[in-house]
């Protein structure tokens, strides 16, 4: 016989706040979802309620308007290119950093640590200022910036996670004849798959969705990103909500699926960190 547990008044209140939260965290999407099937006049009548007929024009004129399949191309080359080399410099930095025990491997450690809590505001008139002069403020560029910004995380979680990997390793590839890269390339690189996997979703994340840089360094109208083209749907004298909507989930959509074929990975690397 299984015990059922007794309601008391502490899981009952816990219990309703979960799903108070859970519906609060919910309610974008539903808003997002409902609303970009209405046509303009029926989503400003009602934004709540469910359509009552289903149109897909919406994802239609916002997959014209976005002018999606080149802003899809560029928006997927930023974040691809600017993870893949995240990744390498991040594990690399990472790896010498934990196997280098030094006063001068720990301050340099602390310092990509520290510039974590710098926010991005603080830096950008100088930044772009900078990378003006230097004429590369371009999708070169921001490739460049994104590699910058993303390493300190990158670089701490990845240094976590290399505690747990034995410096035997390294040394029996030594013995057998190993320089450095190789040994790092064919022996430590592929042990990282699980926090590699991890540090590509949250970059590829933050990437794909952003904004702000990409509107201070992308001038090119022929080389915009999905989040630009979005901002086009709102207006000086009009805001066609029901196009941005449809464009936000066509902009999401690559992100989920990325996500989905990942969650395994993510949470390997989550329990293997947990255990050691």
């Amino acid at each position: 016989m299984i015990k059922k547990k007794k309601l008391s008044l502490p899981n009952i209140l816990i219990t309703v706040l979960s799903i108070a939260l859970g519906l609060l965290f919910l309610s974008p999407f539903y808003i997002i979802i409902v609303n970009a099937f209405k046509t303009k006049l029926e989503l400003f009548k009602n934004t709540l309620s469910l359509p009552i007929t289903y149109t897909l024009d919406n994802f239609k004129e916002a997959f014209i308007d976005l002018d999606f399949a080149q802003s899809f191309f560029h928006s997927l080359l930023i974040t691809v290119v600017s993870v893949v080399l995240i990744i390498i410099f991040s594990s690399m930095a990472s790896w010498m950093l934990e196997r280098t025990k030094s006063k001068i491997s720990n301050i340099i450690l602390m310092v990509f640590i520290v510039s974590m809590i710098i926010p991005f505001q603080a830096v950008m008139l100088p930044l772009i200022r900078f990378m003006g002069k230097l004429n590369l403020l371009n999708i070169g560029g921001i490739i460049f910036m994104y590699i910058g910004f993303g390493a300190s995380l990158s670089i701490f979680l990845y240094h976590g996670f290399l505690k747990s990997i034995p410096v035997e390793l390294d040394e029996a590839a030594t013995l057998d004849g190993c320089n450095k890269f190789q040994t790092f390339w064919y022996i430590i690189f592929p042990l990282l798959k699980p926090m590699s996997i991890t540090v590509a979703i949250l970059n590829s994340v933050w990437i794909w969705n952003d904004y702000l840089l990409p509107s201070l360094v992308i001038n090119n109208p022929n080389t915009l990103t999905i989040p630009l083209k979005t901002f086009f749907f709102f207006g000086e004298y009009t805001k066609q909500w029901n196009l941005a909507l449809s464009g936000l989930i066509l902009d999401i959509i690559p992100v989920i699926i990325l996500y989905f074929f990942a969650q395994k990975h993510i949470l390997k690397s989550v329990a293997a960190g947990s255990i050691k």
